[in-house]
This record gives C-alpha cells, structure tokens and sequence, in this order.
C-alpha cells in the first residue's frame, strides 16, 4: 500500500491519539495540529509508545485562524484530512454555544474553504446528535432521516454537515461524512458519560474516593462502540474511493440501557457491586436528553466490510485500567 500523508486535527482530544496509532501502524505519515506548544501533545503517551510518539509532526495553529489555516494548507500537501477537532461536550454547549459556534463552524469553515478545488480527502467528523431524539419515533436511524438537533453541538455540526454536502454536490471538495453513535475507550474524558463512572471508579479502586458513585441519566438507550473500532472506520473509508462525496452513519448494534455500562464498569473493577452507592447527580444531566440512539451502518460495511470487532467487555476493562494508570501516574 502507498505510504500517504495524513494530518489529524484534534490529535490531542479522545479520538486523535487512538487513529494516530492505527495511522502509523499501517505506515503512514502522521501530521496533527495543536493549538498552542504547551506540552499538552505529551498526553499522547496515554495512547501512543515514544516511537510513535517522535513519528508525528506537530504543526502549531489555531483553527479558527483562517490565514493560519491558508498557510498549513499552502506549506503541506496532505494525502487525506481527518477533521476531527471540535468542541465536542453537549452540556458545554448550552452554557457557551457562542464558543461551540466558534470552534466547530469557523474552524471547519477555514478547513473547507482552503481545501476546495484540490485533491486532498476531507473526513468531517459530524455526529449522531444532529439527529436529536428521533430515533424513538422512527426507529433506526439513517442517513437520510432529517437533521433536528436538541443541542447547540449539535446544531453547530449540522450546519456544516450541510454545509459540506452541499460543496460535495456541486463538486467543490473531495470528501466525505461520518457520524459517529456513541463510542468510548481509553482516554474518554471524565466528563462524558460511561467514562464519568470508570473515573470515580477508579478512584475507589485506588482508594482515593469513597464507594459513593455519582451518576446521570441511566435509562436513556445506546448502541457504544469501542472508540478504536470508530477510528477503524474512519481510516477504511479514507481509503476508499466510493465513499467520497458521502454520509455514513457509525454505529454498532447492540442496544443497552446506560445502567448496564455502569454494571459492566463495576463488574471489571473487582469491587463487590453492593458495596458502592449509585447517587444521582443532577448536574451530570443534560438539560435536554436524548431518549434512545440507533444508526444504520450498513453502507459503511457494504463499501468497506467494516463492523465492531472489539467486544463491550474488552472496551470497559481497557477504559477502566486506563484512567486507573492515569490516577497513578498523576
């Protein structure tokens, strides 16, 4: 296979770290932007050995910043964009959509607009939340369902879904789609859902927090993939040709209440299950939920031959030890 030069933006967040590895495993050359040299890259080490690590070839800009953007695109020729930096957390996005706004459509903006008319590939990251919660009326959702989306995020993302779709039609940029379901793994922010969990549960199995678990919203619904399964995808698709110029949706099959991740987290932690409180934390809620999730990726495996690989139990271990090694280390 052809070496090629790909650039990741977002290298640093959950995703980036996770196809740099998979990017380099298969030989190819690796480029990710960073915003600022604060050392935050090092974070990196969390995913990557130190002979990835030196493989990569940082490149220092804002996004945001569309004659920094023209100069990157002006200095490098890239074989394929995997645009994955966005300011990616929901709750976040109602108490400052004016930022989310910022970094997820200028920033696109600048990317796309330097891109149009050459031959480099566009992978835009969108997401299953431009959907909303249609999906207990519809039922499995598809690529063709309509956009209503229930948060700014989402908004943010699906007006460059649209956006670039519309540049896809009318042949202005080489490209295509994903949104992404729920995923999670190694180096999911405490933040987010499942991850919150394996977080304070951790914690308890370094002693460093009571068996006290603060929890969200466990009856909602969905369908979690392993983040280096979605990462999988994003590459097989990269790499194929009939996929440019459309949307695919990224997503397992196997549907659970949020309840089960928790017991699976609980189950992977060796702590006996009765002895830790489950407490709900109102502030780990959204302020407007999504009841269910469910796509339909069968074009993705129809084009490329791609499905889930790693198993649920696999994912809630590997998410678990990491942040008990992270703990550690700090």
């Amino acid at each position: 296979m052809k070496r090629k030069k790909f650039l990741i933006t977002g290298i640093t967040g959950f995703a980036g770290p996770n196809l740099a590895k998979l990017l380099l495993s298969e030989g190819h050359e690796v480029h990710g932007v960073i915003r600022c040299p604060n050392g935050r890259q090092t974070d990196l080490l969390d995913i990557l050995t130190f002979e990835e690590y030196n493989q990569i070839t940082f490149k220092y800009l804002d996004l945001k910043h569309y004659h920094s953007v023209r100069k990157l695109f002006t200095d490098e020729n890239y074989d394929g964009v995997f645009h994955l930096a966005a300011q990616s957390h929901p709750p976040t996005s109602f108490s400052d959509p004016i930022l989310t706004f910022e970094e997820n459509v200028t920033a696109s903006m600048n990317i796309i607009t330097c891109l149009e008319n050459t031959e480099t590939v566009l992978m835009f990251c969108s997401t299953s939340e431009v959907y909303g919660d249609t999906c207990k009326d519809k039922g499995i959702l598809k690529v063709s369902d309509a956009l209503t989306p229930h948060n700014p995020y989402a908004a943010s993302k699906a007006a460059i879904d649209l956006y670039l779709q519309e540049r896809f039609k009318n042949g202005f940029i080489k490209g295509f789609i994903t949104r992404a379901f729920s995923h999670t793994g190694p180096r999911r922010g405490f933040n987010f859902s499942i991850s919150s969990d394996a977080y304070q549960i951790a914690k308890m199995v370094l002693d460093k927090q009571e068996k006290v678990l603060k929890i969200g919203n466990l009856k909602t619904k969905r369908v979690v993939i392993d983040v280096r399964d979605c990462v999988r995808a994003y590459y097989l698709l990269m790499m194929e040709p009939k996929s440019y110029g459309k949307v695919f949706n990224i997503c397992g099959t196997g549907v659970h209440e949020m309840q089960y991740f928790t017991d699976k987290l609980i189950e992977a932690s060796g702590i006996e299950y009765n002895s830790i409180e489950q407490v709900i934390d109102f502030k780990l809620y959204r302020p407007i939920d999504i009841e269910v999730q469910i796509g339909d990726s069968q074009e993705v495996t129809e084009i490329t031959g791609w499905v889930p690989e790693i198993p649920l139990e696999t994912t809630m271990k590997d998410l678990l030890n990491y942040w008990i090694q992270k703990l550690k280390n700090t």
